[in-house]
């Protein structure tokens, strides 16, 4: 039990520490660099906390950039920690490395899958094309489409996805996929290379950032070597680039990536790219590039609804190794209220189960408001009874007015029953407050209203459509 409340207390000061970083860097760089930390052991007797990333690139530069903001936070968090060691967790085998000059002269970025085949390290691009089916090649071993759960949000881009790792040849290239933080992108790019890996053992796939490819491309023009950066770069049968829009601004770079585009596309290889922007957004982009990034098919995803928030929570409920029960109301909790991208949803679940876990509590709805403040505070959006008003009547084509008159109508007595229930569901207010908005009405008319609407979704199929509908509205 010492362990484990130590453990928490260490878990404790990351997230204060974390947070105060979000604030200070912002949300871009934290997302990329402070956010994929993990905690590692703390020795008391050298006072030295060791924390892990999963790749030696974002390692090197963590420790580069942010070594002694994170030393100085964690001293003042806990004085009893002296040094912070930056480093990849044990185990992390090497990720694909451009590879330019001699042997061992570059970096090696581990990865952060584990080695499929029985060789592991970094594979030279110019190497030999046999073994570059025998490793994980930078791809996270669970992102696959078997772990991406699919909705109306995102039905097209995974199977856009799926096609484009397909045995066949696409219709469509490039694929460009279009995604807000945090809803998915990143796990189809994984998914496409670990399922064209399957059906094509002796491919040679490449997975990277736009920055990444940047770096390596500036690595190349210092070295003189962008000849062999160029043959061995076009030498792939996939390219997976990530974060397309990290290449604004930089021409050179542009120009590089615009010509691999036309030379891979000619020789009928794939390519896939994913951005939180579409195409026509990206700033400072040469237009030739952007209509190459246009020219196959810009896939969107869109902010997973609610119904597809409650399947990601239920499938990953499967996932978990050691069963914690999570009660239905925990999880349309969670569904409801966490609702700007699926990485803080799986989060907020994964933090929520790992403190149930080693404290010994049941999960509960009380555990997970006392436990989750930060993540469902910037979730909530203030809904408020007069948005709701203007809603339902735009739904329904009725006049605004009808929300608060005594006409009894059906045409205008259904929409104002809704209404009510939505802001029941959707907002803090009470009965007699909701009543006072609707014209004045006594709390028992919105009590009526309420249980009236619950009770017809479970026995008319249009009714609960219209009120799905009307939820999506108003927390989108």
């Amino acid at each position: 039990m010492v362990e484990d409340q130590e453990a928490l207390d260490l878990a404790a000061d990351w997230a204060d520490i974390s947070l105060g970083l979000r604030k200070d860097l912002g949300q871009q760089l934290h997302a990329q660099w402070i956010r994929p930390i993990q905690l590692g052991s703390f020795c008391k007797d050298t006072g030295t906390l060791d924390l892990y990333l999963p790749t030696e690139f974002s390692a090197n530069w963590v420790t580069d950039r942010f070594a002694d903001r994170l030393s100085l936070a964690w001293k003042i968090a806990r004085p009893d920690v002296k040094h912070v060691r930056v480093s990849v967790h044990p185990g992390r085998r090497g990720m694909p490395d451009l590879r330019l000059g001699k042997e061992g002269s570059s970096r090696r970025p581990a990865n952060d899958g584990s080695v499929l085949g029985s060789e592991a390290g970094s594979i030279a691009l110019g190497g030999d094309l046999g073994t570059l089916g025998q490793t994980s090649i930078g791809l996270d071993p669970t992102l696959t489409f078997t772990t991406f759960v699919t909705g109306a949000a995102n039905v097209l881009a995974s199977n856009a996805a799926q096609r484009m790792a397909a045995t066949e040849t696409p219709q469509f290239a490039p694929l460009y996929l279009k995604a807000a933080t945090g809803q998915g992108k990143t796990h189809l790019l994984h998914a496409i290379g670990h399922s064209y890996l399957a059906s094509h053992p002796r491919a040679r796939i490449f997975y990277c950032s736009a920055e990444r490819f940047m770096v390596e491309f500036v690595q190349a023009l210092r070295q003189n070597q962008t000849i062999e950066f160029k043959a061995r770069l076009r030498g792939f049968d996939l390219l997976l680039v990530d974060d397309i829009q990290f290449i604004i601004g930089k021409a050179s770079a542009q120009e590089e990536l615009l010509y691999t585009i036309d030379a891979l596309l000619a020789e009928g290889k794939r390519l896939v790219f994913a951005a939180d922007r579409a195409p026509q957004s990206l700033d400072g982009v040469e237009q030739r590039l952007l209509s190459r990034l246009s020219m196959g098919l810009v896939a969107d995803i869109q902010p997973a609804d609610i119904e597809l928030r409650r399947m990601i929570l239920e499938h990953r409920l499967q996932r978990f190794s050691s069963p914690t029960e999570v009660p239905s109301d925990v999880v349309e909790f969670l569904a409801r209220t966490i609702n700007r991208n699926v990485r803080e949803l799986v989060g907020g679940l994964n933090k929520l189960i790992a403190y149930a876990q080693l404290t010994g509590q049941a999960v509960s709805l009380q555990l997970a408001e006392e436990q989750l403040t930060d993540i469902l505070s910037a979730n909530r959006r203030r809904i408020t009874i007069d948005e709701i008003q203007r809603t339902v009547c735009q739904f329904y084509r009725v006049d605004r007015t009808e929300m608060s008159s005594k006409r009894r109508a059906r045409a205008v007595v259904r929409p104002r029953q809704v209404a009510m229930y939505l802001a029941k569901v959707l907002t803090p207010r009470s009965y007699p407050e909701i009543g006072r908005k609707f014209g004045g009405r006594d709390h028992s008319t919105v009590i009526h209203a309420v249980r009236l609407i619950e009770d017809l979704r479970t026995r008319d199929a249009d009714m609960d459509g219209d009120v799905r509908s009307l939820l999506r509205q108003l927390e989108s």
